[in-house]
């Protein structure tokens, strides 16, 4: 399953390089790329797809993740993982500002159902290190249709 996506992935982009798509039909590219530091290590995503493959994608997957997202102490507990790595789950209760570990874990559990954050040792997480950029990408990207990174 994989390989067929790749090469129809392929196919698309050698379509749209030769002229085979015009933009009605969705041609051209759009991508992200990113080299963060976390956790003292650093972390690099390069993602380059055609409107028409990202469009195409089944929509339960990325749409849990902007759900998992679209809540503020899910973006808090994100914040406190991009800025220090793996934490346990006290820093990120207080992080969070949560007054119990059962609503911790109940933001947690949608945050990792989304591969968004794992679990790297018992009562530690971090996030996903192939996540991190694209998680800093969808963040970014929402302040920009916020209007907030207008200047």
């Amino acid at each position: 399953m994989e390989l067929e996506r790749r090469l129809a992935e392929l196919e698309q982009r050698v379509a749209a390089l030769e002229g085979g798509t015009t933009p009605a039909e969705g041609g051209g590219t759009l991508g992200y790329r990113g080299r963060v530091t976390l956790g003292g290590e650093p972390v690099e995503r390069h993602v380059d797809v055609t409107p028409a493959h990202a469009l195409h994608l089944d929509d339960r997957p990325r749409l849990e993740v902007l759900a998992a997202l679209a809540h503020p102490v899910r973006v808090d507990i994100v914040r406190c993982l991009l800025g220090a790595g793996s934490r346990p789950s006290t820093a990120l209760q207080e992080a969070a500002g949560l007054g119990s570990t059962g609503q911790l874990y109940h933001h947690l559990k949608a945050l990792t159902a989304a591969g968004v954050v794992e679990q790297d040792r018992r009562g530690s997480y971090r996030l996903r290190p192939e996540a991190t950029v694209p998680v800093l990408v969808l963040l970014t990207a929402a302040a920009d249709v916020a209007g907030q990174l207008r200047s």
